[in-house]
């Protein structure tokens, strides 16, 4: 078994009563991401998920990265039935069916595995000095973690089939600019930003914010009809929640909502 398998490679705290900051913790190597750590964060969040107490979960790295992709030792030997074995679409596939807002904290680095790490969550705070980009390319390779599929949804076909073609590396202001981010602000506030977003969206009723984000992520991955029936059959069934009482007469009443 490999060694670093039974270190902790990711931190958990609860730094808000509702919300969960998951930490990536591999420095030395700017979080690159093993199968060990991939094996981790799919565990813990698929473990938030189910946590009634917790209602949003904010990922971030450190300083100097966020995530700087995939760890390459990992792959330089590697063959195809290794890389089946690995089941990383399984692992991806714990974050993208997590159901709870996902809220993502990017400095530095945020790039190949990274970037698309950054793109499974649903609101991403970027700092100054993020850089993002999917190198794959450059190493004969190619994005395997979404990134042909989600960055294209972001930003559109011919700035993704550039990017992706590329490898080239972008920053944070180039990010925001063509829709790949929710918000840049300076590095020194980009945790305590990602804090103050889920701190809101925590005291959002859960089952408007779960269907809201299932109608999202069905409006890109199906067609206008489909995604519109979706949004009016998950309206209607608010109707039936004690938030949507509670909402609307605090509004008539001009008080803040108590929901439940």
């Amino acid at each position: 078994m490999n060694e670093e398998a039974e270190v902790c490679l990711l931190d958990e705290t609860r730094p808000e009563g509702a919300v969960a900051l998951l930490r990536l913790n591999r420095p030395s190597v700017l979080n690159a991401l093993n199968l060990s750590l991939r094996r981790q964060l799919a565990a813990a969040v698929v473990r938030l998920d189910s946590d009634a107490s917790i209602r949003v979960i904010v990922l971030c790295g450190n300083e100097r990265a966020f995530c700087a992709g995939a760890d390459l030792n990992e792959y330089a030997n590697a063959t195809p039935p290794e890389i089946i074995a690995r089941d990383m679409d399984r692992l991806w596939g714990a974050i993208a069916a997590c159901r709870k807002p996902v809220v993502a904290a990017v400095r530095g680095y945020a790039l190949g595995g990274g970037c698309e790490l950054a793109m499974h969550s649903d609101v991403i705070i970027a700092g100054e000095s993020a850089r993002f980009g999917q190198p794959e390319v450059r190493i004969g390779l190619m994005p395997g973690g979404g990134a042909t599929q989600r960055l294209t949804r972001a930003v559109g076909k011919f700035r993704a089939m550039a990017l992706l073609m590329s490898g080239a590396q972008f920053g944070a202001s180039e990010a925001l600019r063509m829709g790949l981010v929710s918000e840049m602000v300076a590095d020194s506030d980009v945790e305590e930003r990602a804090l103050s977003v889920a701190r809101d969206l925590a005291a959002l009723p859960v089952l408007a914010l779960r269907f809201i984000k299932r109608a999202v992520l069905d409006c890109e991955e199906g067609t206008l009809s489909q995604g519109l029936e979706l949004e009016r059959r998950s309206f209607q069934l608010l109707f039936s929640t004690s938030d949507k009482t509670e909402g609307i007469q605090a509004r008539l009443d001009k008080r803040s909502p108590r929901f439940s």
